[in-house]
């Protein structure tokens, strides 16, 4: 029999947590076919896997792509880090349902929460829709390089239900309006939605300043959407909730939302051990009453870079100046090299401040690999500038004189105790990868996090076993989703499969680009070791390269 394409000679890690062994993939339009030693079989092209470690594509259970797949259908930085499918309309929002006369807001509601350009997303969607369902015909037409499942958000449900009282702490629907809301989720779902997503987060506000809409929302107005998610067929409940509401309100509300039979789904994470060992009998909870669960964490501090290429680390007027107005990284330079714009610099920081305490601030240093540091490792800007015996602001100025305006700094505001971290990564029901892709646009750029998992953490760190961190980044998401054929490498299986030169995987050092409409900023990282990245039997990248293809298909069907 001659294949289609076969990936010859690698070692295989089947997604299943199983143990390597060295086998062939032979790939018959967008389905694997046969997996083992394969012989002399001819394909019409081959893929030599030899002394690489082959693995099912990655599953990203956290993007807000839901505006970049407008103007961007690969999916960047995404698809050059191994991921073949991606979960948009996290956190609440979404840009469907809509009203056209709602659109503009929608589009300042993902600005506010998530640092997407409003014009961009203005200019850069087509619009086409107003159900959830029309949005999901517009994402298949954009032909995207990624498989797609989408969350309708309580944001857009809840404005379209409730108008400008939406976003009212004290506000909650009548009858009328709740029973609007759950039959928007209900047709959302039944047309292809995963399910509902809500944010609770105090810190994601609206652009007037309010919590965006559902943060104050009643139990009783989740049981109401939730049922109508079960109704029409089952699905997900995903959320980002509130730490310090976590016991009294957001807890509950997880167990609720499992015995109404969701899977539920958060963001979350762990400062200690101990934190973590709570979390776990949350989880078993949960589970033991045949509930379903899940969470995404983080895989290092995060929070936002800051430097002259991303968010400036103060707010004086010659530091905005050179962060956004100078783009390129030769202007900053030259501009650096100015004795009177050092003086400027100097004077505002040391006058105002820096806009992040400098304890939390870690450089990233100059090569090309950045030094994302833990709390166990690296120096904070605090201790360097200490040791030099000179002010914060004036450690920063100097470092980036001397990387003529390239290094960056990582400001450790989420997940940044690691032991704690890393116990809870370690949890049966968490899954590595808060990536955020698509989202916070000129701050973040986590979108690398699945490389960074694997190659610093594990193949470095030694952090977990190999097998599992791949089960952990593929078949577990892809369950959780609810998508039975993919996630594995088998028979059957749709061939989303990467082939890694394990050793040589590293994620690059973040830089910025202005490629969103109207030039808006947005951060991108590469990757090095990713020989190819095939999509439903497709190579989307080749030898850490795009090929422009783009085979993903929209998800809107799961198994429940």
């Amino acid at each position: 029999m001659t294949h289609e394409l076969i990936i010859r000679g690698g070692d295989l890690l089947d997604g299943t947590g199983s143990a390597p062994m060295r086998a062939d993939v032979a790939i018959d339009g967008a389905r694997i076919t046969a997996v083992g030693d394969l012989g002399d079989a001819d394909a019409h092209e081959i893929i030599d896997a030899n002394g690489k470690m082959v693995t099912p594509g990655f599953v990203d259970l956290h993007t807000h792509f839901d505006a970049q797949i407008g103007w961007d259908p690969q999916l960047r930085p995404s698809s050059w880090h191994g991921v073949t499918t991606v979960l948009m309309g996290n956190c609440g929002v979404s840009f469907a349902p809509v009203k056209s006369e709602d659109r503009d807001y929608l589009a300042e509601i993902m600005e506010s929460v998530e640092d997407i350009p409003a014009p961009s997303i203005r200019d850069g969607l087509p619009w086409t829709w107003h159900s959830y369902g029309e949005y999901l015909d517009t994402i298949t037409k954009l032909q995207p390089s990624l498989n797609v499942a989408g969350l309708v958000g309580h944001s857009p449900v809840r404005y379209y239900a409730m108008g400008d009282a939406a976003c009212d702490a004290d506000a909650h629907p009548d009858s009328q309006q709740l029973a609007i809301m759950a039959e928007l989720v209900g047709q959302a779902v039944a047309d292809g939605a995963v399910g509902f997503s809500t944010s609770r987060l105090l810190g994601h506000k609206a652009p007037d300043g309010r919590e965006v809409p559902g943060t104050h929302a009643h139990l009783e107005e989740y049981e109401a959407i939730l049922e109508s998610v079960m109704a029409a067929g089952g699905g997900m409940f995903q959320g980002v909730f509130e730490p310090a509401n976590f016991q009294t309100t957001d807890i509950p509300l997880m167990r609720r939302a499992a015995e109404l039979g969701c899977q539920v789904l958060f963001s979350g994470g762990a400062n200690t051990p101990k934190q973590s060992a709570n979390w776990h009998k949350t989880f078993d909870g949960i589970t033991s009453r045949g509930g379903k669960i899940a969470s995404v964490g983080q895989v290092r501090a995060s929070g936002a870079l800051i430097g002259l290429g991303a968010v400036t680390p103060v707010g004086g007027r010659e530091w905005l100046r050179l962060t956004r107005e100078v783009r390129s990284m030769e202007d900053k330079a030259a501009e650096l090299a100015k004795p009177e714009v050092v003086e400027r610099l100097l004077e505002e920081g040391n006058r105002k401040g820096l806009w992040f305490d400098a304890a939390r601030i870690f450089p990233l240093g100059t090569d090309d690999v950045p030094a994302y540091s833990s709390d166990s490792r690296g120096k904070s800007v605090a201790q360097l500038a200490e040791e030099a015996s000179i002010t914060p602001v004036e450690l920063i100025v100097r470092r980036l004189r001397e990387s003529d305006g390239r290094e960056l700094f990582n400001v450790h505001i989420f997940s940044h105790f690691e032991a704690g971290n890393d116990s809870y990564l370690a949890l049966p029901h968490v899954i590595p990868g808060i990536n955020d892709a698509g989202a916070h646009a000129s701050q973040i750029s986590d979108g690398d996090s699945f490389t960074y998992w694997l190659s610093e953490r594990v193949r470095d760190d030694g952090i977990t076993p190999l097998p599992e961190a791949i089960r952990k980044i593929t078949s577990l998401p892809a369950s959780v989703l609810g998508l039975i054929d993919r996630g594995i490498i088998a028979p059957g299986q749709f061939a989303d499969i990467n082939v890694i030169d394990y050793q040589r995987l590293q994620t690059g050092y973040p830089s910025m680009e202005y490629d969103f409409p109207h030039e808006a900023p947005h951060l991108i990282t590469r990757a090095k070791g990713y020989a190819a990245t095939l999509v439903n039997g497709v190579p989307i990248l080749i030898d850490d390269e795009l090929t422009g293809a783009r085979p993903g298909l929209v998800q809107r069907k799961f198994n429940r």
